[in-house]
């Protein structure tokens, strides 16, 4: 067997053994390989290789099982890595029946249904707008990379200017107060 096909045998055994394809699935794809190219190697890949199947993604783990209570735990995975277990509660859920009426009630006390009709119709038209010029710009090469480098270049400034030290901080929470009221009409 040349070097080639040995290579091409290591990689199905690979393939098959660790759970990426079932048995079923590469024994048709080996054996229609094998018809087009009259290859042996396939051959004497399917005899050594185990009959059962694997699991796919045998190498992640296990997921805890589903349970209903309103703790969170810290479950120890490993020394390297730490698993924090989320349950949800069943009364957490909302009622569909309950949140149809409070929608139907707040739909009721507007007053201008038009406004909002216009506003949602032309929020979809703008998102709509929006993905096209993305998928324009997305499309011409170097472009995203460099637009990619401006948004990193604006984050670090961002974070320097704002996050890092006390005062500044400070002075980003009073700009953000600041413009809630002016949204909410209380300035």
């Amino acid at each position: 067997m040349e070097k080639r096909e040995r290579r091409r045998v290591w990689i199905a055994e690979r393939i098959v053994r660790s759970g990426w394809i079932g048995f079923e699935e590469f024994l048709k794809m080996a054996t229609a390989f094998a018809a087009a190219t009259s290859s042996t190697a396939i051959a004497g890949v399917l005899l050594r290789l185990p009959t059962t199947t694997t699991p796919r993604c045998s190498a992640l783990p296990q997921l805890p099982a589903r349970s209903f209570s309103t703790s969170i735990k810290h479950v120890s995975g490993s020394r390297r890595s730490s698993v924090f277990q989320i349950k949800a509660s069943e009364d957490a859920s909302a009622d569909p029946n309950e949140l149809f009426n409070d929608l139907k009630e707040k739909w009721d006390a507007l007053e201008n249904k038009s406004t909002v009709i216009v506003y949602g119709g032309g929020a979809v038209v703008a998102i709509w707008l929006s993905s096209i010029v993305v998928g324009a710009i997305n499309s011409v090469p170097l472009l995203p990379k460099i637009l990619e480098l401006v948004g990193l270049g604006y984050t670090g400034w961002f974070v320097y200017r704002y996050l890092l030290f006390k005062s500044s901080r400070k002075e980003l929470a009073t700009d953000i107060e600041s413009i809630k009221k002016k949204i909410a009409g209380t300035e």
